[in-house]
């Protein structure tokens, strides 16, 4: 499933998302001719992810990466994560 908002629905990304065969989640441009469906409630979640990253930017280590290792910085992405988690479901 391709999901991103308006600034991506070109010809372009169309053309290729269908001859890829995947499913795209574009609103169209208020300009468009021909409007395209799209599946508004899966377009609602991305806000979802978006405010997970912009609450992932908040935490200082991530956002500057201070850890050296990879396996290092995976771990406090997740911590953070089930932080975050923990937080919204309390």
């Amino acid at each position: 499933m391709l999901l991103a908002d308006r600034a991506y629905d070109t010809d372009e990304i169309i053309l290729m998302a269908k001859t890829a065969e995947i499913e795209m989640v574009i609103p169209p441009k208020i300009d468009r001719i021909i409007r395209r469906e799209y599946d508004e409630y899966i377009y609602k979640l991305r806000h979802l992810v978006e405010n997970a990253f912009l609450a992932l930017k908040h935490w200082r280590g991530i956002a500057t990466r201070y850890a050296k290792h990879s396996a290092s910085f995976l771990a406090a992405v997740q911590i953070h994560c089930l932080a975050i988690w923990l937080s919204v479901r309390a």
